[in-house]
C-alpha cells in the first residue's frame, strides 16, 4: 500500500532506535511527511522521495514465531516483533528463517524439564513453538534420516546465554538417545560441562558465568543413533585472566571453589586460605557471586570428575591450582634499579616448590634472572622487579594453560569409544563479535573467528534460498549479499596482519610499534577496510562485517609469542610432579601454516598463538562445511541483567552483529512471504467470489483470485506447492481481508440497528395511539354530558341515571377490552413462541437429518456388508450341496479305493524289500571295494616307508659330508668365508622358492580335490542314465586333461628341482658332493613325493565316496520312516474322527429321543417348541459339518497314495544316482535300471487305475485348503452347540422335576451330580498349562463362553488338588499357572486383546481364590452349594498376593499399550482437527512451515480418537473385565488425553486463540457424550479433563477488566499459576477484531495467583499412573455346572 492516511510507519528514534507513527495526511511526493505519534503529538517528518520510512506490519502479524512470516521485513519490524514476544508474551525463542534467536531472560523458566524434551521429541520443527529443543530435534532427525553429520553453532556476546543453550542442546541429545548399555555415556558427556565451566568460566562485568574459551563438542552416535562417546576441542583460552582481573570481575571459578573448601581435611596440605588472601583472586575486589555457593559447586565439580572415572588425578590438579595461587603471592623485591630478588625463605615460594616437587633455590634464582645465549658465550642477566613479576605471571599463565589442555585431554580419554563412529552432532559454543573501549589481541582473534563463521553462514543461507527457488521452479535472480572475504584476506592472507605479526615476533628486537608501522605502510590508503585513527599512533581500525573496531597494538607481540624464559622451563621439567610433563623437550617445533609465511633460513621457531588459532580455525571450518549447520544466535536484552527488560539499542546492535538482519535482508530482496496453496485458500477464501469457489482445483482458484486482487504479476510467483509474495503483499491482502470483514460487520450492524429502531418506533407509535384513544374518548363523554345539560329537557335524576348507565357500559366495555387485549397478547405470544419453536424445530430437524444421513450411510454400509455375507453364505451353501452330492457319489467307490490302496501298499512293501535286498548287495560290493582299497593303501604305505628310510639315509650321509666340508672350510681364507656367506643367502632364497613350489603343489592338490568334489556333485544331480553316461565321459576327459596338466606340472617341477639342485651343487664346487646327488636321484625323489600326493588324493576320494553312500542311505531310510509315520498318523486321525462321529451320532440320537419326549409334552411346555426346532436344525447342520472332516481325511488318504508313488519315483532316481557313482559296478547299475523301469511301469499302471477317481480327488484337493480355514469356525460353533445342549439339558432337568412333582411319579434313577472339581494326573499338568494358558486364543473364548472360563477351570483343578490334601501337587499347579500367565503376557506384551483377556482371567482366578477361601468377608454373596465348594485343607492367601502383583504388572503393561496406541491420535484429533468447520483461519507461518498439510485426509480426527476408545472399551467388556477395572482404565486414558493435549497447547502459541478454545470445548463435549453413552460418567474420567476444559474456557473468556481477572482466578482452580500465565502470554488473535492480552492484565492475574502454593511445573506428567485397585466380585457361576469346551483340548480332565 502507498503512503496513505492511517497507514503506520517506523521512524528513527535516538532512545528506542525506531518509533511508530501514523500518517496524518496522504503523501503527495513532498519533502515532508505529516505524522501523528502514538502519544498524540503531530510531527512534520522530512523525507527523501527515494527512501521513504519503512511501513509497519498489521497487528495481526506481530508476535509471530518466525520473523520471515512478517509481510514487511526490515530492522524495525524485526525489533518490534522480538520486543512483543519477549517483553509482553515472555517468549524467549523466535525463529528467523534458519536461525533460532534466543533472548536471555535472566530468570529460571520452567521450559527445560524432561516432559518438555519428550514433548518436542519426534515433532516437526514448525509444529511447536520455537525452542532450543526444536533445533536439537531437527538436527537429530536429519542425522538419523540422512546419515549426515550435523552441527549446532551457538554464538553471541558474553552474557547472552551461549553456554546454557549449548548445555541444553547436549542434554536433549543425551535424553532422547540413551544407549541401552550400562556405560552411561550420555551422563559422562553431560558431566564434562561442569568441569570445563569450573576451569574455563569466570565472572565478568557482563556475565556471572562467562565462558572464557571457545568449545566444539562432537557427540558421536552409532548406527542405532545412540550416543557412544564424545570429543571436545577448545579455542583461545583467556590466559591473562589468571594473573589479572578488572574491577568487579573474578578469576576462574575453580580457584574460588578451592579456596572455599580449604578447611576440609583433604585440602589442608595445600595450605590455602580464603580467596581474599591471594593476589590472583582478589584483584577484582569482590570474590563472591550473589546466589552462588562455591563450596557446594566444588562438591559438584569433584562428583563430575568421579563420574568421568578419573579419581586418581584430581588431587594432582588441585595441587597445581594451589601452586599457581601461591606463586602469585611470591614477593619479589627490587635490588637497586636493575636487579630483583626472591627470598629463599618466602613461605609461598616454599609451598609452591613443595607442591610441584621443585628446588626452591633454582626457582628463586631464575624468577629474577634470565640466561642469554649468544654465538660466543652464555650470559646470565638479572631482571628488574617489573620484568621479574612479568616472568612470574607468564609462568603462572603457562602452567594454567597446560593444565586446562591436560584436563580437556583427560575428558576426551574418558569419553573415548571402542566402536566405529557412524555419525556425529557437533555443538559449537563460541564467543560472538566483541567490541570494547579497549580492544586487544584476544578481541582481534575473536572477531577474526566470527568473520569466518559469518562467511560460512552467509553462503549457507544463500544456498538454502537458491535451493528453495529451484525446488519450486521459480526464476532465480542473483541476490547481492555481503561477502566478507576482503576482511578475511586482510587478516590471514600473505603479508596480512597475522603474518606480519608472526614475522615481527621472530625478530629478536621486534616491538609492537614496529609491527604497527608495517601495518600503516602496507594498508593505509591501499585497503579501504583498514584505517588509522586520527588521534592515535598506537591503534588501528578494521571495518568488520558488524562494526568498526579499534585495536590497541600494546602487548600484541607478547600475547602472540606466549613465551616463558628457558631456564624456568628447565626448572619445571625437573619437577617430580605431573606438571613436569607439561613442558616437554620437543617444544621447539616447525609448523606449516595455512598460508605461506616467511621463515628464517634453517632455524626452528616456536608456534605463535595466532598461527595456532588460524590452524585450529581452519580445521573447524572444514568440519562445519562437511556438516549440516543449525544456528542459534543468543541475544543479551540488557546490560543490567534484569529479567524480561528489553533494551532496543543493545538488541539491535547484536542483531546487526550476529547475522540475523543479514538473513532478513537476503530474504527481503526477492520473495520473502511464502504460502502453500491450501493455507492461502483457507485464509483468503473470504475474498473469493461464488464463481471462483465453485472451481474444484484449489490451486487454480488461488491463481485466479490473485490475478484479480493484485494487478502487478511481478509482485508474486506461483511455485509447485507455494505462492511467493514480494514484501508488503501479504499486508495488502490482510488489509483487503480486514476491509471485507469490516464491510460484512457493517452490513450486519446496519440490519440489526434498523430492526431495533423499527421495533422501538412501533412500540412508541402504539403507545401514542393508546394515549390518543383514551384522550379522545374522554373528551367525547364530556361533550355529551355538557350538551345534555345545556339542552335541559330532562330532570337531574334522569340525567344521573343516564350517566350511571353510560359509566356502566364503559366499565363493561373496558372489561371486554381487557379480555380482548389479553387474548390478542396471548395470541401474539403464541405466534412468537410458535415462530421460535419452528426455528428450533428447523434447526433440530437439520441436525436430525444430518444424523439420519450419517446413520443411513452407516446402515447402507452395513446393508452392503450383510448382502455380501448373504451372497457368500448362499455360494457356500451351493458348494456344500455340491460337495454332498459328490460325497454320495464317492461313498460307493471308497471301499474299492481302500482295497486298491491295500493291494498297492502290499506291492510297494514287496518292492521295498526287493530294493533293500539290492541295497545289501551293493553294501557287500562296497565292502569288497574297501578291502581292495585297504590293500592298495598298505602297498603304498610300504613304498612310502622305504622311500622315507632311503631319504633318512641320504640325509645322514649329507650330514657327514657337511661335517667334512665344515672342517675343510675352516682352513679357507676370509674371502672364501664371505663367499660362503653369500652362497648361504642364495641357498636360503632357493629353499624359500622350494617351499613356494611345494605350496603351489599343495594348491594344485586342493584344486584336484575340488574337481573331484565337483565331479561327485554333478553325478549326484544327474537324473537319467544317458545324462550320467555323458557326464561320466565328460569327467573322464576332464580327468585325462587334469592328468595331462599334472604331468606337465610334474615335468616343470622336475626341471626346476634339477636346476635348483644343480645350482646348489655348483655353489659348493666340490666333485664329491656333486657326484653324491645326481640328477636322476633328484628326479627319483620327486617321483616319490608325487606318489605321496597321489596316495593322499586316493584316500580323500575314498572318504568322499563312503560319506556320499552313507548320506544317500540315511536320507533314503529317513524318507521311508517319514512315509510310514504319515500312514500311521493318518490312520489314527481317521479312527479318531470316526470315533468322534459315532459319539456325536449317539449324542444326536439321545437328543432326538429327548425331543420326541418333549414333543409329547408340548401342551405343558409350549415355550420350548421354538428351541426344539432350532436344536433340530443345529443338529442337522452339525451332522452335515461333521461329515466334511471325514471326507477331508479320505482326500488325505488319496494324497498319501500319490505321495507314495511320487516318493517311489524319487527313490528310483536316487538309486540311479547311487548306481552312477561307481563306474566299476555296471551290473548293479543295469539291475537298478531295470527296477526303475518296472517301478515306472507300475506307476503308469496305477495312474491308469485311478483315472476314474481323478475328478473327485481334484475337487477334494481344491476344497482342502478352504476346509482347513473353516476348521476354527467349526470348533467355535461346536462349542456354541455344546453350550446350547447344556442349556437345554438343564432346562430338560428342570422340566422333568416339574413333571415329576405334577404326576407324583418317582423315577428310579436321576442325572449325575457333579462336585465342581476337575480330576487330572500329575504328569498332565504341563499339558494343562500349555493348552489352557500358553496356546489358548482369546477370540473364540470371549464370544461363546462365560467370562473367565479358563480361570474357573484352573480353580476347579486347584479344588481337586486341595481335596486330595496333596501339598506338592497344589503348589506345583499354582506355580505353573502363575508362571504360565507371566509367560503368555511376556510373549504377547504388545497384544492388547491378549493382555485384556489375561488381566480379566487373572482377576477372576484371584476372586475365585477369595470366594472359596472360607473367609467370611468373601462368602457373603455365596449360595449354599458355593459354600460347600470352599477349599478344605490349604490356605492360599500367599498365592493371592502373588496373583495380585501379577495382575498389577499386567494392568500397567495393558495401560502402556493403550496409551501407545492412542497417543499419536490425541493432538491431531483434539487440538488440530476442526470439529466446528470454518471458524478458524490460518496465519502466515514463515520459513518453518508446518509439515502436516491442512488438506491431509489421512490425518487423525476426533472420530479416530472416539473409535479407538470404543475399541478399547468393547474389547475389555468382551473379555469380561470387571466394570470397576474398566472405569479405572478409562480414567487413566482420559487423563492422558487431557495431559497430552494441554502440554501441546502450552508449547504452541498458534493454538492459543479464542476459536481454538471453542474447538477444544466441542471435542471435550464429544468425549463426555462418549462417557454417557458407555455409562461411564461415574468413573471420574470427566474430572481428569478439567484442566483442559478450564484452559479452553480461559481462551474464550474476556480478558480486560479486574472482574475478568478475578473470574479467571476463581474458575481456573485446576490450572497452576505458571500454566495460567503461560496461556495468557501465548494468547494469539486470529483476526484484528480480537485483542491481545495486555501486560497489565497479566500482571493483575499474576498478583492474584501469587497466594497459591501450587506447582511451578509448566507441563503435566503424562507418565503419571493412578493407583489401581482390584475389586472383589463374587462369581455367580456354579462350579458343578461348568463344562469344558472341546476346543480347549482338555480331554484328559475328568469332571468328578
Amino acid at each position: 500500500p502507498a503512503m496513505t492516511r492511517y497507514n503506520r510507519v517506523w521512524i528513527p528514534d535516538p532512545e528506542e532506535v525506531w518509533k511508530s507513527a501514523e500518517i496524518a495526511k496522504d503523501y503527495k511526493g513532498d519533502r515532508v511527511l505529516q505524522l501523528l505519534l502514538e502519544d498524540g503529538t503531530e510531527l512534520d517528518y522530512p523525507v527523501d522521495p527515494g527512501s521513504l520510512p519503512p511501513l509497519r506490519n498489521p497487528d495481526i502479524l506481530v508476535g509471530e514465531n518466525d520473523l520471515t512470516a512478517l509481510s514487511y521485513l526490515h530492522e524495525p519490524a524485526v525489533l518490534h516483533n522480538l520486543r512483543i514476544r519477549f517483553a509482553e508474551s515472555r517468549l524467549i525463542y523466535t525463529y528467523s528463517g534458519i536461525i533460532l534467536v534466543a533472548m536471555n531472560p535472566y530468570k529460571q523458566l520452567p521450559i527445560y524439564g524432561d516432559a518438555i524434551i519428550h514433548a518436542y521429541s519426534g515433532q516437526n520443527m514448525g509444529d511447536m513453538d520455537p525452542h532450543i529443543f526444536a533445533v536439537a530435534e531437527e538436527a537429530y532427525k536429519q542425522m538419523a534420516r540422512n546419515n549426515r553429520n550435523q552441527s549446532i553453532i551457538v554464538s553471541g556476546e558474553s552474557g547472552a546465554g551461549k553456554t546454557v543453550s549449548a548445555r541444553y542442546a547436549m542434554r536433549y541429545f543425551a535424553t532422547v538417545s540413551k544407549s541401552s548399555s550400562n556405560a552411561h555415556v550420555e551422563d559422562k558427556v553431560l558431566a564434562s560441562n561442569p568441569i570445563t565451566e569450573a576451569v574455563g568460566n569466570a565472572k565478568t562485568t557482563r556475565n556471572d558465568n562467562s565462558s572464557r574459551f571457545g568449545k566444539y563438542t562432537e557427540i558421536s552416535f552409532d548406527e542405532r543413533n545412540q550416543i557412544i562417546g564424545a570429543n571436545m576441542r577448545t579455542y583461545l583460552l583467556e590466559k591473562s585472566r589468571v594473573v589479572f582481573q578488572s574491577e568487579n570481575e573474578r578469576n576462574y571459578h575453580i580457584f574460588y571453589q578451592l579456596c572455599a573448601s580449604a578447611r576440609q581435611s583433604e585440602f589442608r596440605h595445600l595450605k590455602l586460605g580464603s580467596a581474599e588472601e591471594f593476589n590472583y583472586t582478589r584483584m577484582g575486589g569482590n570474590t563472591v557471586i550473589e546466589g552462588v555457593n562455591d563450596r557446594a559447586d566444588m562438591v559438584e565439580t569433584r562428583k563430575t570428575f568421579t563420574l568421568l572415572g578419573k579419581e586418581d588425578f584430581q588431587m594432582d590438579i588441585f595441587k597445581i591450582l594451589a601452586a599457581i595461587l601461591h606463586l602469585g603471592n611470591v614477593q619479589i623485591a627490587a635490588v637497586g634499579n636493575e636487579r630483583s630478588s626472591v627470598g629463599e625463605g618466602d613461605g609461598h615460594l616454599m609451598v609452591f616448590c613443595e607442591l610441584l616437587g621443585l628446588e626452591c633455590s633454582k626457582v628463586a634464582q631464575w624468577l629474577c634472572n634470565r640466561k642469554i645465549v649468544t654465538s660466543s658465550e652464555t650470559v646470565v642477566k638479572p631482571m628488574t622487579r617489573p620484568q621479574a613479576i612479568n616472568a612470574r605471571d607468564a609462568l603462572a599463565k603457562k602452567i594454567y594453560a597446560h593444565l586446562f589442555n591436560f584436563i580437556v585431554e583427560r575428558i576426551n580419554q574418558a569419553l573415548q569409544f571402542s566402536g566405529k563412529q557412524h555419525t556425529f552432532i557437533g555443538v559449537l559454543d563460541i564467543y560472538g563479535f566483541e567490541t570494547f573501549d579497549v580492544n586487544s589481541f584476544e578481541q582481534f582473534c575473536i572477531n577474526y573467528a566470527n568473520e569466518k563463521l559469518q562467511q560460512q553462514f552467509n553462503l549457507h543461507v544463500f544456498k538454502l534460498e537458491q535451493e528453495e527457488y529451484m525446488r519450486e521452479d521459480i526464476p532465480w535472480a542473483l541476490i547481492d549479499f555481503y561477502d566478507n572475504q576482503p576482511v578475511i584476506d586482510l587478516i590471514e592472507s600473505k603479508m596480512g596482519i597475522l603474518e606480519l605479526l608472526d614475522e615481527e615476533c621472530l625478530l629478536p628486537h621486534g616491538t609492537d610499534e614496529n609491527w604497527l608501522q608495517k601495518l600503516y605502510n602496507n594498508f593505509i590508503n591501499k585497503n579501504p577496510l583498514f584505517e588509522k585513527p586520527r588521534m592515535s599512533n598506537t591503534s588501528f581500525v578494521i571495518q568488520h562485517f558488524a562494526d568498526k573496531v579499534e585495536y590497541k597494538c600494546e602487548s600484541f607481540l607478547e600475547k602472540n609469542r606466549d613465551t616463558v624464559h628457558d631456564m624456568l622451563v628447565e626448572v619445571m621439567r625437573e619437577g617430580k610432579h605431573i606438571c613436569g610433563s607439561f613442558f616437554p623437550f620437543g617444544s621447539m617445533i616447525t609448523v606449516k601454516s595455512a598460508k605461506q609465511v616467511i621463515k628464517p633460513n634453517s632455524k626452528h621457531f616456536r608456534t605463535t598463538v595466532g598461527s595456532k588459532f588460524r590452524s585450529s580455525l581452519y580445521l573447524l571450518m572444514e568440519t562445519l562445511n562437511a556438516t549440516t549447520p543449525h544456528y542459534v544466535r543468543c541475544i543479551k536484552p540488557n546490560d543490567e541483567k534484569l529479567p524480561f527488560e528489553f533494551d532496543s539499542k543493545r538488541v539491535v546492535q547484536q542483531l546487526r552483529a550476529c547475522g540475523v538482519l543479514e538473513t532478513i535482508r537476503i530474504s527481503a530482496q526477492s520473495y520473502p512471504s511464502r504460502w502453500t496453496y491450501i493455507e492461502f485458500y483457507s485464509r483468503y477464501g473470504i475474498l473469493m467470489t461464488q464463481q471462483e469457489l465453485s472451481f474444484s482445483d484449489k490451486k487454480e482458484v488461488c491463481k485466479v483470485v490473485l490475478h484479480r486482487l493484485i494487478q502487478d504479476s511481478n509482485q508474486y510467483q506461483f511455485g509447485k506447492t507455494k505462492i511467493f509474495f514480494r514484501a508488503g503483499q501479504v499486508a495488502y491482502l490482510e488489509k483487503l481481508r480486514l476491509d471485507k470483514l469490516r464491510q460484512g460487520c457493517i452490513v450486519i450492524q446496519k440490519h440489526v440497528r434498523g430492526w431495533l429502531q423499527r421495533k422501538k418506533f412501533l412500540r412508541e407509535r402504539q403507545a401514542a395511539l393508546v394515549i390518543q384513544q383514551y384522550f379522545r374518548g374522554q373528551r367525547t363523554v364530556y361533550r355529551k354530558v355538557a350538551h345534555s345539560a345545556v339542552t335541559g329537557g330532562a330532570d337531574p335524576v334522569h340525567m344521573s341515571h343516564n350517566l350511571v348507565l353510560k359509566m356502566l357500559e364503559e366499565h363493561k366495555a373496558m372489561i371486554l377490552q381487557k379480555h380482548t387485549r389479553a387474548w390478542l397478547a396471548r395470541r401474539r405470544l403464541q405466534n412468537i413462541r410458535r415462530f421460535v419453536l419452528n426455528i428450533q424445530l428447523t434447526y433440530r430437524v437439520q441436525r436430525l437429518q444430518k444424523r439420519l444421513e450419517d446413520q443411513n450411510r452407516e446402515n447402507h454400509g452395513l446393508l452392503e456388508r450383510l448382502t455380501s455375507l448373504a451372497a457368500l453364505r448362499a455360494s457356500d451353501m451351493e458348494k456344500v450341496q455340491k460337495l454332498e452330492a459328490e460325497l454320495e457319489r464317492a461313498a460307493a467307490q471308497r471301499h474299492s479305493y481302500e482295497e486298491k490302496g491295500r493291494r498297492y501298499q502290499d506291492a510297494m512293501e514287496e518292492k521295498m524289500a526287493k530294493l533293500q535286498k539290492d541295497n545289501s548287495e551293493l553294501q557287500i560290493q562296497k565292502e569288497q571295494i574297501e578291502l581292495k582299497l585297504q590293500e592298495k593303501m598298505e602297498e603304498l604305505k610300504e613304498k612310502m616307508d622305504n622311500l622315507t628310510k632311503q631319504l633318512f639315509d641320504d640325509v645322514q650321509k649329507e650330514e657327514q659330508q657337511r661335517i667334512l666340508l665344515e672342517k675343510s672350510f675352516e682352513l679357507k681364507t676370509q674371502d672364501y668365508e664371505k663367499q660362503m656367506q653369500s652362497l648361504k643367502d642364495e641357498i636360503k632364497a632357493l629353499s624359500e622358492e622350494r617351499s613356494q613350489l611345494q605350496q603351489q603343489l599343495e594348491a594344485e592338490r586342493l584344486a584336484s580335490d575340488g574337481l573331484r568334489g565337483d565331479l561327485a556333485r554333478l553325478s549326484k544331480q544327474a537324473k537319467t542314465i544317458s545324462e550320467f553316461e555323458k557326464e561320466i565321459e565328460l569327467l573322464q576327459t576332464q580327468k585325462i586333461d587334469v592328468e595331462k596338466h599334472m604331468q606337465a606340472q610334474k615335468r616343470e617341477m622336475r626341471e626346476k628341482m634339477a636346476e635348483i639342485t644343480k645350482q646348489v651343487l655348483d655353489s659348493y664346487d666340490m666333485e664329491e658332493v656333486r657326484s653324491r646327488l645326481s640328477v636322476e636321484d633328484l628326479e627319483h625323489l620327486n617321483e616319490d613325493g608325487e606318489l605321496w600326493f597321489a596316495y593322499e588324493g586316493l584316500k580323500k576320494a575314498t572318504r568322499v565316496l563312503e560319506s556320499h553312500f552313507q548320506s544317500q542311505k540315511d536320507c533314503y531310510e529317513k524318507e521311508i520312516e517319514a512315509l510310514n509315520f504319515k500312514v500311521v498318523h493318518l490312520s489314527q486321525e481317521i479312527s479318531r474322527l470316526q470315533k468322534l462321529f459315532r459319539e456325536e451320532n449317539d449324542i444326536n440320537e439321545s437328543i432326538r429321543h429327548e425331543v420326541t419326549r418333549l414333543t409329547s409334552e408340548n401342551m405343558m411346555i409350549p415355550d420350548f417348541k421354538q428351541q426344539i426346532s432350532e436344536l433340530e436344525k443345529q443338529k442337522q447342520d452339525l451332522e452335515n459339518r461333521l461329515s466334511e472332516p471325514t471326507e477331508k481325511m479320505k482326500g488325505k488318504v488319496e494324497e498319501l497314495s500319490t505321495q507314495l508313488s511320487r516318493s517311489q519315483e524319487e527313490e528310483g532316481t536316487q538309486r540311479k544316482a547311487m548306481e552312477a557313482q561307481s563306474e566299476a559296478h555296471s551290473r548293479a547299475k543295469e539291475r537298478l535300471t531295470d527296477k526303475i523301469q518296472e517301478l515306472q511301469e507300475a506307476s503308469e499302471h496305477l495312474k491308469k487305475q485311478i483315472e476314474t477317481e481323478g475328478e473327485v480327488k481334484s475337487t477334494f484337493q481344491l476344497e482342502a485348503s478352504r476346509l482347513t480355514l473353516e476348521n476354527r469356525d467349526l470348533e467355535e460353533e461346536l462349542d456354541m452347540k455344546d453350550r446350547m445342549i447344556k442349556k437345554l439339558q438343564d432346562q430338560v432337568k428342570t422340566l422333568t422335576k416339574t413333571i415329576e412333582k405334577a404326576s407324583d411319579v418317582r423315577l428310579s434313577s436321576g442325572p449325575k451330580e457333579y462336585l465342581g472339581m476337575l480330576e487330572y494326573r500329575r504328569e498332565d499338568e504341563a499339558k494343562l498349562i500349555q493348552n489352557l494358558i500358553l496356546d489358548l486364543k482369546p477370540r473364540g473364548v470371549v464370544v461363546n463362553m462365560i467370562p473367565g472360563l479358563p480361570a474357573h477351570i484352573l480353580f476347579m483343578c486347584v479344588r481337586y488338588a486341595d481335596s486330595l490334601n496333596d501339598a506338592d501337587m497344589l503348589k506345583s499347579l499354582m506355580n505353573s499357572a502363575i508362571n504360565g500367565i507371566k509367560q503368555v503376557v511376556k510373549d504377547h506384551s504388545e497384544d492388547f486383546e491378549m493382555l485384556s483377556f489375561w488381566l480379566s482371567n487373572t482377576c477372576h482366578f484371584l476372586n475365585c481364590l477369595k470366594q472359596y477361601s472360607g473367609e467370611e468377608e468373601f462368602m457373603k454373596h455365596n449360595s449354599l452349594q458355593q459354600n460347600k465348594n470352599c477349599l478344605n485343607n490349604f490356605d492360599l492367601s500367599e498365592y493371592r498376593q502373588i496373583l495380585s502383583d501379577v495382575a498389577i504388572r499386567i494392568y500397567h503393561q495393558f495401560i502402556i499399550i493403550m496409551e501407545n496406541n492412542i497417543q499419536p491420535m490425541i493432538v491431531p484429533g483434539l487440538l488440530e482437527y476442526e470439529s466446528l468447520q470454518g471458524i478458524s483461519g490460518l496465519k502466515p507461518t514463515g520459513f518453518r512451515k508446518r509439515s502436516s498439510s491442512i488438506d491431509d485426509t489421512d490425518a487423525y480426527t476426533m472420530t479416530s480418537v472416539l473409535q479407538q476408545l470404543s475399541y478399547f472399551y468393547s474389547t475389555m467388556c468382551q473379555n469380561g473385565l470387571d466394570p470397576e477395572l474398566v472405569r479405572q482404565a478409562v480414567k487413566q486414558l482420559f487423563f492422558l488425553i487431557g495431559a497430552v493435549t494441554l502440554n501441546s497447547l502450552f508449547l504452541r502459541k498458534d493454538m492459543c486463540s479464542c476459536r481454538k478454545g471453542m474447538q477444544i470445548r466441542c471435542n471435550i463435549s464429544y468425549l463426555e457424550e462418549w462417557l454417557k453413552d458407555k455409562n461411564l460418567i461415574n468413573s471420574l474420567a470427566k474430572e481428569t479433563l478439567e484442566p483442559l476444559s478450564q484452559a479452553a474456557w480461559l481462551l474464550q473468556v474476556k480478558k480486560t477488566t479486574d472482574s475478568d481477572a478475578e473470574e479467571i482466578y476463581e474458575r481456573c482452580s485446576s490450572l497452576s499459576a505458571v500454566q495460567i500465565i503461560k496461556i495468557l502470554n501465548s494468547y494469539t488473535p486470529i483476526d484484528d477484531f480480537e485483542k491481545r492480552v495486555t501486560p497489565s492484565f497479566v500482571r493483575k492475574v499474576q498478583a492474584l495467583l501469587n497466594n497459591r502454593g501450587d506447582s511451578s511445573q509448566l507441563m503435566l506428567d503424562t507418565k503419571y499412573l493412578f493407583q489401581v485397585t482390584f475389586p472383589f466380585t463374587a462369581s455367580p457361576h456354579a462350579l458343578e455346572m461348568i463344562q469344558i469346551p472341546s476346543s480347549f483340548k482338555l480331554g484328559f480332565l475328568n469332571r468328578l
